[in-house]
């Protein structure tokens, strides 16, 4: 990813729905002007979801996703629907696609109900309108039918492209802090001391995403990044000649960087930032006192939202399961599971360690807490869990004094 780029994660997720052959794909290339989308006459033509992330005015950075139409009959078909629907956990703003030539919407209905159901902004094309033209009051009688604003789109003559645009900026909610990842704890001026050992799994040239995204968040808030090695941080600290406001490490060092550290300075790691940005940190730090009730033969799954090389100390697969055993003594059976899927047998573990969640967006990992909640299976995130083994959560958490009470209540 290019250092000017911004990423998939943090990009608003727009999930175009509706039947085979509505459209879908010719009115995406139509919204972007670009020819982004496969388009044929050939019933299902597009098979899984296809992902494309550009600059779309007015709304900035956004990731578009093209899905299979949900009536497609094909023997495939079960699987394609289900890959469309699993879309809609990541999907901050939907748009129902229709044919306008088509009568009949009682299928468009239930999948409005359905999107409904996951409380996603949404909002109505009835495509084709070059085909068959609805006068305002028809339209307007549709819309109330289906309880969504719905706007006329030719993707053939472009008519109706830009309100729909506009119309699209509009529905989504205003987050102006969606973002922010430490600009709340700091004021304009602050020194801010970033921990940054080189990690092996990070292609060669490059910070880890967390470690961008929070220099560039420091930035946007007008303080003072200073980076370093865990090795240079004492001398960094001495030269400095001003205390600075907070100390952020990655997980890894964070036994080295406490102890380096002064009391008196803030310190947090990378992966407490992201599970505060992405997730719920009071969710995440409830369920590090799960760690304590672990027993022989417990299994606890380690969830990663992405792929990467893993190396002979992989972090998720060497590191923490070494940690566990040693913190509880116990014989514990683990799994592992990363990318864009999540499991759908959660209920089956004691507990949940998840990533940091740098790659997902806030609607993916939501969904995630969400479903462990429901189920009722306790969920930390890896920085939570790293300062817990280490005994230095109470301090790592000191910069959020609403989940340092809970952390205290829970103990």
């Amino acid at each position: 990813m290019s250092l000017n780029q911004t990423p998939q994660s943090n990009r608003i997720h727009i999930a175009f729905f509706g039947q085979t052959n509505a459209g879908k794909s010719s009115l995406i290339n139509a919204v972007t002007q670009q020819d982004i989308a496969l388009v044929s006459d050939v019933s299902g033509t597009t098979t899984d979801p296809v992902y494309k992330a550009m600059e779309l005015l007015p709304l900035g950075p956004v990731m578009l996703i093209d899905t299979a139409g949900l009536n497609d009959a094909t023997q495939l078909g079960a699987l394609r629907k289900q890959k469309t629907l699993d879309v809609l956990n990541k999907t901050d703003l939907a748009v129902l696609v229709m044919d306008s030539l088509q009568k009949n919407h009682a299928f468009e209905i239930e999948l409005i109900k359905t999107i409904q159901d996951k409380k996603i902004p949404l909002i109505g094309v009835l495509n084709k309108s070059d085909l068959n033209t609805l006068d305002a009051h028809r339209l307007e009688s549709l819309s109330k039918e289906m309880g969504i604003p719905i706007y006329p789109v030719s993707s053939i003559t472009k008519e109706g492209v830009k309100e729909l645009k506009i119309a699209m900026s509009l529905a989504l909610p205003s987050d102006e802090d969606q973002f922010k990842i430490v600009g709340d704890l700091i004021q304009p001026g602050d020194f801010v001391v970033l921990v940054t050992p080189i990690d092996k799994a990070a292609p060669k040239g490059r910070l880890i995403l967390p470690q961008q995204q929070t220099i560039r968040d420091i930035l946007e808030s007008d303080a003072i990044a200073i980076v370093c090695k865990e090795h240079e941080l004492r001398e960094t600290l001495d030269r400095l000649g001003t205390k600075p406001k907070l100390v952020i490490t990655d997980s890894q060092a964070f036994l080295k960087v406490a102890a380096d550290t002064p009391k008196d300075i803030l310190m947090t790691s990378f992966s407490i930032l992201f599970a505060r940005h992405k997730g719920d940190l009071l969710q995440l730090v409830k369920g590090a006192k799960a760690i304590e009730a672990l027993k022989d033969g417990d299994k606890v799954l380690i969830s990663e939202g992405c792929t990467h090389h893993r190396q002979s100390d992989d972090i998720g697969t060497v590191k923490i399961p070494r940690w566990l055993k040693q913190i509880t003594g116990k014989q514990l059976h683990f799994d592992y599971v990363s990318g864009v899927s999540f499991t759908d047998s959660a209920k089956d573990y004691a507990l949940i360690i998840h990533c940091g969640a740098c790659m997902l967006n806030k609607k993916a990992m939501a969904y995630r807490l969400e479903t462990v909640e429901s189920l009722q299976v306790p969920i930390v995130n890896y920085g939570v869990m790293i300062a817990y083994v280490h005994g230095i959560l109470d301090r790592a958490l000191e910069p959020f004094p609403l989940a340092k009470m809970i952390w205290d209540e829970v103990n």
